[in-house]
């Protein structure tokens, strides 16, 4: 939770900054002309979360998405069904359900959602899985923010309580 309310935060003190117009650098060919660049939301965002850090690889791409002024579509990871429920039923409460939708279920209804076009698809997973996300964003050519898991490995070892004794 700590992670997420320091991002959201963040967020709220740089929003206005990323959404204002920047102004460009153009050519002295074009002299007098003006140019800005004016940030704009990418439109409908799909996010794919994971079981390991439940809420906030879920929640931590929907601050951005929503920030940048995109609607989302947020499909967590049916392996943490507890936070999965959670997510469903708690998001609706706080959200506006026309801009965030959350979406129950397993790998049947993920395939299902990328064979839809998205503006953009936020995954985090495994390799394999990450495979078969880019492959069918590749169909639409849809930008993917991939991160990409695996195991974390970790030696276990007992401690003794009593000391050896040399030989």
């Amino acid at each position: 939770v700590g992670v997420l309310k320091k991002s959201v935060t963040y967020t709220l003190s740089c929003l206005e900054k990323w959404v204002a117009p920047k102004k460009a650098q153009v050519p002295l060919l074009f002299f007098p002309a003006k140019a800005e660049v004016m940030p704009q939301p990418l439109g409908v965002v799909l996010i794919f979360s994971s079981w390991n850090f439940p809420f906030t690889l879920a929640l931590d791409p929907l601050i951005g998405a929503i920030s940048a002024g995109n609607t989302v579509l947020l499909k967590p990871s049916d392996l943490a069904p507890a936070c999965m429920s959670f997510l469903v039923e708690t998001i609706p409460k706080y959200l506006d359900n026309k801009a965030v939708k959350v979406l129950a279920g397993g790998a049947d209804i993920g395939e299902r959602l990328l064979q839809l076009k998205w503006d953009k698809i936020f995954f985090t997973g495994s390799p394999r899985v990450g495979r078969l996300v880019m492959a069918a964003a590749a169909k639409h050519l849809t930008p993917v923010t991939l991160e990409l898991g695996g195991k974390s490995p970790a030696i276990v070892d007992t401690l003794s309580t009593t000391p050896s004794k040399a030989k």
